[in-house]
């Protein structure tokens, strides 16, 4: 592969993220209250689990590529805003920027490896359907 390194760093920057991603959703997992609390802080750390398995595949193609894999974190910024709606909101920006991590991962391996092109696309049909359903949450009943 010509463009290794570029790769390998876009994994690890993947890598990263995903890694933000379970500590924020745990995060926000305990700082839940009120009537729908049970239902938010199991769909939150569903999210954890998810980010934490996307981080192990995104370190497993490193090493297949023979590269250490990050032992970063992504960026992580605390808001101590913890409605609904603003977990939701800080879910969105951390899913559309990992969402712009994947394209470009995507645009370096188009035609270079079947194998890393078809993750990298798995990933991002997962985190659009993922961003989707965080947009619907977000939404309001519209009256009748």
């Amino acid at each position: 592969m010509k463009n290794k390194k570029e790769v390998v760093d876009c994994l690890n920057t993947i890598l990263e993220c995903e890694l933000a991603g379970v500590v924020r959703y745990m995060h926000y997992s305990l700082m839940v209250f009120g009537h729908n609390r049970i239902p938010i802080v199991k769909w939150l750390r569903q999210q954890a689990d998810e980010s934490l398995n996307h981080a192990g595949t995104a370190g497993e193609h490193i090493t297949t590529l023979g590269e250490h894999p990050s032992l970063k974190i992504g960026r992580l910024t605390e808001t101590h805003k913890h409605s609904i709606s603003d977990i939701l909101l800080e879910s969105l920006e951390h899913e559309r920027e990992q969402l712009k991590n994947l394209h470009r991962l995507l645009e370096l391996v188009e035609s270079e490896s079947v194998y890393l092109e078809e993750y990298a696309r798995a990933m991002i049909c997962e985190e659009e359907a993922h961003v989707a359903e965080v947009e619907k949450m977000m939404r309001t009943q519209p009256k009748s």
